[in-house]
């Protein structure tokens, strides 16, 4: 009957660690290996903390081993968890140091206070199992979009029940005016799982620009399939959002697939998000198609692309001005997310009085640099040219070629021009040492002698100052005359490379004395040439 009693026992001790395994969705072994160290803990409450006492559970039959452990040591420096080798030997005569000798205890008869411990340590060791399990879970998750019940929704935000775990959507992450209540199914995009303290942590969002084009390659099997792509997305949540679609396949209109018959795709992903407005775009390797298709209802009359600074210029229709910028600069907002381009919006009539204005002054520049009259600096500004620097670097053969030239013409051109530089370069060299900028900054590649004085002007003289700036800064400073962010940098970094020279090693502890007398006897031949040279005794 007892023996009966005992296999019940344990076979109950299985199927409890079965149940909560099944119940919290984690391996069996770490549901036993939780029972092990609770009756480790509980032995060595009965027998003493200072004992080396393991648990061991049967995983087909539920037997409970507990047992002592002692290692063969010489010397013996710790009787309760070592045994010397003489009597190691006498229980074992193969036994060598280093080796373990385990004894057998007896059964534990657990008391309320042991097995109320006992609980307390299996239930802590299956939630750090759990929460384990979860963020090995949810971690290759992210990127993707998840659906669970609200379970609490509080003023900072939602938390939901995922099934396997809990999400969380913050107040930010939550689309404007949009409110849950307990037990309402919510959707959202994962976009961060951390591992903290109190448990893995969710992190999911319905305003994340990621989420909008998850929903669209849910509605839209092209997307799914990879035949149609969606190169960005811009999105100012709860009000309206553009995206940007290409097709791999010339047979497939990209934007119609993701509208649908009668708007039906486009309209369950505007449903999800509470009626946000949606422009899908036809995307195109040609940037300016892309933004002249980004900033639709509006026409574009013309665009003046600057690759360099990424920056556009669009020119409108004096009537299509606030369609183009749209509400509060939503439109062209928008538009410059999702093609990443800077974009200036002009309408006809100040392109056309900001062109005049450039004509003019550039006309005045070459009419007083060049001594020439208002003919032929307006030819050199018809044929592009924009600064005297041009015309006077520019081949002779390239500048004979505008028309009414000559090659004669040219020359003078050159001459006059080459003269006008060469005086400037020397008065703004004269102003820059004036204002106290030193010359090893002249010396660094890519700042022009008027860049050198704007900079004096600005306090910057020496090669610390310019050091401490940041590009953006150094073209905050040097206005129009500044180079493109990179160039900019890397002037800094020339600035700041006298920094990291190298400095004298120190000698070293143990060095030869017989090399650091040279070095000794050398800087006292250096020391009485110079007393000599200065007269000094």
């Amino acid at each position: 009957m007892e023996t009966e009693t005992v296999g019940l026992a344990r076979l109950e001790l299985l199927q409890v660690a079965d149940a909560v395994a099944r119940e919290k969705g984690i391996e069996r072994d770490l549901v036993l290996e939780a029972m092990e160290q609770a009756i480790t803990h509980a032995g060595k409450r009965k027998y003493g903390q200072e004992h080396d006492i393991r648990t061991e559970i049967d995983r087909d039959t539920g037997e409970i081993r507990l047992m002592r452990f002692l290692e063969v040591a010489d010397p013996v420096e710790n009787e309760a968890t070592q045994i010397s080798i003489p009597n190691a030997q006498e229980r074992n005569p193969a036994a060598q140091i280093g080796d373990y000798l385990a004894d057998a205890l007896p059964p534990i008869d657990f008391g309320r206070i042991a097995a109320q411990t006992a609980k307390q340590v299996i239930v802590q060791k299956v939630r750090e199992a759990e929460r384990a399990r979860q963020y090995e879970e949810y971690k290759d998750r992210v990127g993707e979009i998840a659906s669970g019940l609200v379970k609490r929704a509080e003023f900072g935000g939602v938390t939901v029940d995922l099934g396997r775990g809990e999400g969380v959507i913050r107040r930010e992450d939550l689309l404007p005016r949009e409110s849950f209540r307990n037990g309402d199914r919510v959707r959202g995009y994962i976009y961060d799982v951390r591992r903290e303290q109190r448990g893995p942590q969710i992190f999911i969002s319905r305003t994340h620009p990621n989420f909008m084009a998850k929903l669209f390659a849910q509605e839209v099997p092209e997307i799914y399939d990879g035949i149609i792509e969606i190169k960005s997305v811009a999105r100012d949540p709860g009000s309206r959002a553009k995206i940007a679609v290409f097709s791999n396949d010339a047979s497939i209109d990209p934007v119609g697939a993701c509208v649908g018959m009668r708007g039906s795709r486009v309209q369950a992903v505007v449903s999800e998000l509470q009626g946000e407005k949606i422009d899908i775009i036809q995307w195109s390797p040609d940037p300016a198609a892309s933004i002249v298709n980004a900033l639709a209802p509006a026409e574009v009359s013309k665009v003046v692309l600057d690759e360099e600074a990424k920056r556009i210029e669009v020119v409108v229709p004096d009537d299509q001005l606030s369609l183009a910028i749209g509400r509060r600069g939503q439109n062209v907002r928008l538009a410059s997310q999702l093609s990443g381009w800077d974009i200036d919006i002009l309408t006809e009539a100040e392109e056309s009085e900001r062109r005049q204005e450039e004509v003019r002054s550039r006309t005045e520049l070459f009419m007083a640099a060049l001594d020439v009259d208002d003919v032929i600096a307006h030819l050199l500004v018809s044929e592009g040219f924009a600064s005297v620097e041009e015309v006077a670097f520019v081949p002779t053969e390239e500048l004979a070629s505008v028309e009414s030239f000559d090659e004669e013409i040219a020359e003078e051109l050159r001459r006059r021009a080459m003269e006008y530089v060469e005086k400037l370069n020397s008065e703004m060299a004269e102003k820059r040492i004036a204002l106290g900028v030193q010359d090893e900054v002249a010396e660094l590649e890519g700042l022009s002698p008027v860049a050198l004085v704007v900079l004096g002007e600005a306090d910057i003289k020496t090669l610390d100052d310019l050091g401490d700036l940041a590009g953006d800064e150094l073209i905050e400073i040097l206005g129009a005359i500044a180079p493109n962010l990179d160039d900019a940098n890397a002037i800094i970094m020339a600035a700041r490379a006298h920094w990291f020279d190298d400095e004298p090693a120190e000698a070293e502890e143990g060095d030869d004395a017989e090399e650091a007398e040279p070095s000794a006897a050398a800087a006292e031949d250096d020391s009485k040439a110079l007393g000599e040279e200065t007269g000094s005794p």
